[in-house]
């Protein structure tokens, strides 16, 4: 079997992924579409593009690599990745979310149990060196006691983008869950949750204003908010007995101990690579080319997910 890897795209996130494997030393091949995206591409990396797309690369009857890495625009996340899998590709690493709908999932899950494929969502702020520092916390703390997060969108941003149908009327599920998922891997799964929404944007009409809460299955509650409309930023916090973590911004940790009024940025943690390379990416690819898939947000665990998602962001069973 052919070791090399396929990335499927050439847009920007593409191009992260391909510092990512240059700096792993990797053989991988680039499959783009068009030529202006591909010389762009080529010029800022370097790396040759494969021109016409996916499903005329596989035309050629190349064999099949060992590792497939999906980045191309969210409303080809689905069709693309179904494609690797009807040609036999079984590890599949997909840009967040992996699909836009409901029955795209399901069709994605049940097609990649058939095929006895790994599918792995891509949501990288899993590995943040932040992250990881708190799980180690969260860890000798005895497990996490409650969290909140916030995932407020700035609309005056967003509402000038140009994009494919269904994508921004999507945002939440296309991009707000980055932050979701960090504070469900953290905190827990939700058991039970209420949520509550209201208000509507032109591109994003089921709802721009949110709150909720709820309990994790591991006993923790949660609450959480965002405000499309209004002020805000995207934001996470862990409680445990000892310590309130915060990630805000993100990409960083600050902790509060229990009995101190400040919050401290943690200066322990080394955060070399992700001045390297884009934040997260790094480690997140390098245990997917090693199926260190522990984790990894799943197709399972994605499609799980799905029902929740839809509930806060109001979008019904679509």
């Amino acid at each position: 079997m052919n070791k090399n890897i396929w990335l499927i795209g050439a847009g920007g996130m593409a191009q992260d992924y391909i510092k990512v494997l240059q700096g792993l030393e990797k053989n991988f091949v680039v499959i783009g579409r068009g030529e202006k995206t591909a010389k762009k591409c080529t010029e800022t990396t370097g790396c040759e593009v494969q021109i016409g797309g996916l499903e005329e690369y596989l035309l050629k009857k190349p064999e099949i690599c060992s590792h497939a890495i999906v980045a191309v625009g969210v409303e080809k996340l689905y069709e693309t990745t179904k494609e690797l899998l009807n040609y036999g590709v079984t590890n599949i690493l997909v840009e967040k979310p992996g699909a836009l709908y409901n029955w795209q999932f399901k069709e994605l899950k049940n097609l990649g149990k058939e095929k006895n494929a790994n599918i792995i969502i891509a949501y990288n702020r899993r590995f943040y060196a932040s992250v990881l520092k708190a799980q180690e916390i969260i860890k000798q703390d005895g497990g996490v006691s409650s969290f909140n997060f916030e995932f407020t969108e700035w609309s005056h941003v967003i509402a000038p983008l140009v994009k494919a149908e269904g994508v921004k009327e999507k945002w939440f599920l296309g991009n707000s869950t980055h932050v979701v998922d960090l504070a469900f891997y953290l905190g827990g799964i939700p058991k039970e949750i209420c949520s509550f929404s209201n208000g509507s944007l032109s591109w994003h009409p089921t709802s721009s204003n949110f709150s909720g809460a709820g309990v994790s299955k591991s006993g923790a509650l949660f609450s959480y908010q965002a405000n499309w409309e209004s002020a805000g930023r995207w934001s996470v916090e862990i409680l445990t007995k000892e310590h309130r973590l915060i990630f805000r911004p993100m990409e960083k940790l600050h902790i509060q101990k229990r009995g101190a009024i400040p919050q401290l940025f943690d200066e322990t943690i080394d955060y070399n690579i992700e001045e390297q390379y884009k934040p997260g990416l790094f480690l997140q690819t390098k245990n997917f080319l090693e199926n260190d898939l522990a984790k990894m947000c799943t197709i399972e665990e994605q499609f799980n997910m799905i029902d929740i998602y839809n509930k806060i962001a109001n979008y019904g069973d679509k």
